[in-house]
C-alpha cells in the first residue's frame, strides 16, 4: 500500500509504504539487524510492552536527540517494557553511534536490508528509502495502542503523549 499527504520531508510531500496499521490492529512479524548483525524478530520482544521510536538516520540532530531522549526514558521503565529504535542505518553506523554517545538502554535496531520492519509498520518512504519519524506502542500481544507518525521529518515527536499512551498499557 502506498499513502500521500501523511508527513513531509523538509517540505517536500513523500509517499508511505507498507502496512496501514491503526490502533487496535495486530503487528506483523518483521526482521531486522542488531548492531552485531544478528536478526531480531517481533518474537524476540514477546511478553514486553515496547515503545518504538522510529528514526531516519540516527547521523542528524533530531535523530540525535529523539534517541537520546528515549535512552534517558527508558532507564525510567519497568522490565516488561523495551525501548527500541529502527532507522534504516547501517548496523556498523548504529553501533559506532551508541558507543560514542553512550546509548545503553535503547534496543537499537537497523531495518537497513529488507525494510521489513518499515513495510510492517507503514513508515518506509518510498523516494528516500528511510523510515518515517514515528512512535509506537505495542502491546504484549502485539497489538497497536498508539500511532505517531510525524508530519514533517525534520522535527521532533510529541514525547509525552506517546509516554501517557504507554503508562494506560501497563
Amino acid at each position: 500500500m502506498e499513502r500521500t499527504g501523511i508527513t513531509k520531508m523538509k517540505g517536500n510531500p513523500v509517499t508511505l509504504v507498507g502496512n496501514i496499521l491503526e490502533i487496535g490492529d495486530n503487528v506483523s512479524d518483521f526482521t531486522v539487524l542488531t548492531s552485531g548483525l544478528a536478526p531480531k524478530r517481533l518474537a524476540d520482544f514477546e511478553g514486553k510492552v515496547k515503545l518504538i521510536s522510529v528514526t531516519p538516520s540516527l547521523d542528524t540532530p533530531v535523530c540525535d536527540a529523539q534517541l537520546h531522549w528515549f535512552n534517558e526514558e527508558a532507564a525510567k521503565q519497568p522490565g516488561d517494557v523495551v525501548v527500541i529504535n529502527v532507522s534504516m542505518d547501517l548496523p556498523f553506523a548504529i553501533k559506532r553511534f551508541c558507543a560514542t554517545e553512550d546509548i545503553d538502554r535503547v534496543e537499537t535496531l537497523s531495518d537497513h536490508r529488507d525494510a521489513s520492519f518499515g513495510n510492517a509498520f507503514g513508515v518506509l518512504m518510498k523516494e528516500l528509502r528511510l523510515l518515517a519519524r514515528s512512535l509506537f506502542v505495542v502491546d504484549r500481544e502485539n497489538v497497536v495502542r498508539y500511532i505517531q507518525i510525524v508530519p514533517e521529518q525534520t522535527e521532533e515527536p510529541n514525547y509525552e503523549e506517546a509516554l501517557e499512551a504507554l503508562k494506560k498499557v501497563l
